[in-house]
C-alpha cells in the first residue's frame, strides 16, 4: 500500500504556539528598527561625505578659477563676478571669502561685502586650516546649511598682491596666505550648501521605514490575531464536535424515546429508543412531517405546544402503522433560543407497558398474599371437619347394601371429601412460602425424566411427545423436585388440552447472550382465548371442568422462587406455548 505524506497546511500553522509567533514578530520589529537606525545613520554619513566632497571640489574649482583670473590681472569686480557666477550653481546657498576676523571680502550677495560673516570667537573656534573642513549650521533666516570652509590661497606672488592693492576699496583681493599684504591677514573661503533636499530625502527614507515598520507591525498583529482566531476556531470546532458527540451519545442511549423537529416543522432527530418503541427506522422518517409518521392522537399535541403550552407526562394510547396499541406517556414543548426565535419542537415519550405490567404484578402479588393468608386460615378450619365428614360417610357406606342408593350416596360423599381435601392441600401449598433447595442440576436429565413420567397419560390421549435441545446445557441452580413439579404440571395441562390427540413439543435453548436457559412446552390443542390469556396465572381461574385453577398459579410462584420467569403465548385453534426462563448460573 502506498503512503503519501500530507503537506503542512493551515492546520500546521494553527499548531504554532502564539508566543512563538509573537516573539518572531517582536524580533523582526527590533531588527527592522536597528536596520532603520543604521540606514539613517549611513544616509547621514553618505550625505555628509557627498556634500563634503562636493564642497571640496567646488572650493578648489573656484580657487583654480580665481588663480587663473588673477594671473590674467583681473580686478576686484571681475573676481566678484566670478564668485557670483560660481555661487549660481544649484544647491549653493552662499559663497563667501572673509578675512581671519570674519569680515566679508567677497560674497555671492555683494551687498554683504564689508559686513561680518562670523565674529572673531567663532572664527577662532573653526580652526581654519589648509585642508577643507565642514560643519552643519543655520544661516540667518533659519535655513539649515552644510558649510565647507578652509583657508583661501589662490597662490599669487607679490606682484599680484600689488595689483590687487590698487583695486577699489570694498572688493576682495585674494592674496596667498604666505604672501598676504601687510595688515590684511589670512583669508577664508566658505561654501554653504542647501540641506533641505537631503533632509527631505532622508525624511522620505525615514517615512518609508516607518511605514514599512507599521505594515510589519500590523501584519504581525494581524498574524497573531489570525493565529488566535484560528486556534479559537479549531478549539471551538473541536469542543463543538465533542459536545455533539456527547449529546448524540446521551440522546441515543436515553431509555425514553426522543423526537425533535426543526424550524421547518420536519423531524430532525430520532433516537434509538424511539425506533424501538415506534417500530420505524430513523433514516426512513427524518425529514418528514410529524403527522406523516406519528399517530393522529399524538399529532394533536402540535396545536397545544404551538399555543405555547408545554405538555408534561400525558398518558395516551397510540398505535403506530395500525399495529398493537401501546400505552405511552408523552411530553412535548417548544425549543426557543435566547432571542425568542422558534427552533423547533421536542417530543419525549415513554412506553408504559412495562410500568403497567409491573403495577399489575404488584397488585397480583398483593392479592395473592392476602388470598394466601386467608386460604391458610380457612384450610386449617375446614380440614378437621372434613375428616369427620369422611368418617361418617364411610360409616354409612358400611350400613347400606352394595348397589343401594344409600351406599352410592355415601361413596359420592367420600369422593367429594377427598377432592375437597385435595383442593385444600393445593391451597395450602399455594399459600405456604416456597421453600426451594437449589443445587446445580442437569436440566436435560430432569426434563427427560419428567417426560417419562407423563408418558402413560400422553399415550392414553394419543399425544406424541417430541423433545429437542441444542446441545449440552450448563448446569443450572434449581430445586429438582419443585422444578419437576412445574414441568409435570405444564406437560399434563398440554396433554389434557389435546383431547383428539396431537404433539407435545419440549425444547431447551441456551441463550448465552442473555445469560439464561429457556424451556418451551408447546401443544397443538385448541389454544387459549385472548380474553383469558391474561388471567391464566390467577388463582382459581380455569377453563377445565374439573380443574381447581391453582396449578399454573403454583407453577408461576415456584418459577419466581427460582428467580426465573414463565411466559405464555397462544394462538386459538393452533395451540399454546409456555416458556420457562431461568438464569444460567450454577
Amino acid at each position: 500500500m502506498m503512503q503519501t505524506q500530507s503537506r503542512p497546511g493551515p492546520r500546521f500553522l494553527a499548531n504554532i504556539p502564539p508566543w512563538l509567533y509573537l516573539g518572531s514578530v517582536v524580533i523582526l520589529a527590533v531588527v527592522m528598527a536597528v536596520m532603520t537606525t543604521r540606514n539613517t545613520h549611513r544616509e547621514n554619513v553618505l550625505t555628509g561625505q557627498t556634500l563634503f566632497e562636493k564642497g571640496t571640489a567646488f572650493i578648489r574649482a573656484f580657487e583654480a578659477g580665481a588663480r587663473l583670473g588673477l594671473g590674467m590681472h583681473w580686478r576686484g569686480e571681475q573676481f566678484q563676478a566670478l564668485l557670483e557666477e560660481t555661487a549660481r550653481q544649484p544647491g549653493v546657498l552662499q559663497l563667501a571669502v572673509t578675512d581671519a576676523d570674519g569680515r566679508i571680502l567677497a560674497h555671492s550677495d555683494k551687498t554683504k561685502i564689508g559686513q561680518s560673516l562670523y565674529d572673531s570667537q567663532t572664527m577662532a573656534a573653526l580652526r581654519v586650516a589648509a585642508r577643507e573642513k565642514w560643519r552643519a549650521t543655520t544661516l540667518p533666516g533659519g535655513r539649515k546649511a552644510f558649510e565647507v570652509y578652509r583657508a583661501f590661497e589662490p597662490g599669487l606672488g607679490r606682484a599680484g598682491a600689488d595689483d590687487c592693492g590698487e583695486e577699489a576699496e570694498g572688493h576682495a583681493c585674494p592674496w596667498s596666505g604666505s604672501q598676504a599684504a601687510p595688515g590684511v591677514g589670512r583669508q577664508v573661503i566658505f561654501a554653504d550648501f542647501d540641506l533641505a533636499p537631503y533632509e527631505a530625502a532622508l525624511a522620505e527614507d525615514t517615512r518609508n521605514s516607518v511605514v514599512l515598520a507599521a505594515i510589519l507591525f500590523l501584519l504581525g498583529v494581524g498574524g497573531v490575531l489570525t493565529l488566535f482566531w484560528a486556534q479559537s476556531y479549531r478549539l471551538s470546532k473541536r469542543q463543538l464536535k465533542d459536545t455533539q458527540a456527547f449529546s448524540t451519545e446521551i440522546v441515543n442511549n436515553l431509555p425514553v424515546g426522543l423526537l425533535t423537529t426543526g424550524s421547518d416543522g420536519r423531524l430532525a432527530v430520532v433516537n434509538g429508543a424511539a425506533e424501538r418503541i415506534a417500530g420505524f427506522k430513523a433514516a426512513d422518517v427524518v425529514g418528514k412531517l410529524p403527522q406523516e409518521v406519528l399517530p393522529a392522537v399524538w399529532c394533536g399535541l402540535q396545536e397545544v405546544i404551538e399555543a405555547g403550552e408545554p405538555v408534561t407526562e400525558r398518558e395516551t394510547e397510540c398505535s403506530f402503522d395500525g399495529g398493537k396499541s401501546l400505552p405511552l406517556s408523552v411530553s412535548a414543548s417548544r425549543i426557543v433560543n435566547e432571542e425568542g426565535a422558534h427552533l423547533g419542537n421536542i417530543y419525549i415519550f415513554r412506553d408504559l407497558g412495562e410500568v403497567r405490567q409491573l403495577q399489575e404484578e404488584v397488585r397480583r402479588r398483593e392479592k395473592l398474599a392476602a388470598l394466601g393468608g386467608l386460604a391458610a386460615g380457612v384450610a386449617h378450619e375446614i380440614r378437621n371437619p372434613l375428616s369427620s365428614i369422611k368418617g361418617a360417610a364411610k360409616y354409612f357406606e358400611g350400613h347400606f347394601a352394595a348397589g343401594s342408593e344409600g351406599r352410592v350416596l355415601a361413596e359420592v360423599m367420600a369422593r367429594e371429601v377427598d377432592r375437597l381435601n385435595r383442593v385444600i392441600t393445593e391451597l395450602l401449598d399455594f399459600a405456604r412460602p416456597s421453600d426451594v433447595k437449589m443445587r446445580p442440576t442437569d436440566l436435560l436429565e430432569l426434563v427427560e425424566r419428567s417426560l417419562r413420567l407423563i408418558g402413560p397419560d400422553a399415550t392414553a390421549h394419543k399425544v406424541r411427545v417430541a423433545f429437542a435441545h441444542d446441545g449440552e446445557l450448563p448446569k443450572v441452580a434449581v430445586d429438582p423436585d419443585r422444578f419437576a413439579q412445574v414441568l409435570l404440571n405444564l406437560c399434563l395441562n398440554a396433554v389434557q388440552a389435546m383431547d383428539g390427540g396431537g404433539v407435545l413439543s419440549v425444547r431447551t435453548v441456551h441463550e448465552a447472550a442473555r445469560g439464561r436457559v429457556r424451556i418451551d412446552v408447546e401443544d397443538t390443542g385448541q389454544g387459549i382465548p385472548p380474553e383469558s390469556l391474561g388471567s391464566i396465572f390467577n388463582p382459581y381461574f380455569t377453563t377445565k371442568p374439573s380443574g381447581t385453577g391453582l396449578g399454573l398459579a403454583i407453577a408461576q410462584k415456584l418459577i419466581e422462587a427460582h428467580q426465573g420467569e414463565i411466559q405464555a403465548k397462544s394462538t386459538p385453534g393452533r395451540g399454546s406455548i409456555f416458556s420457562i426462563l431461568l438464569p444460567a448460573r450454577a
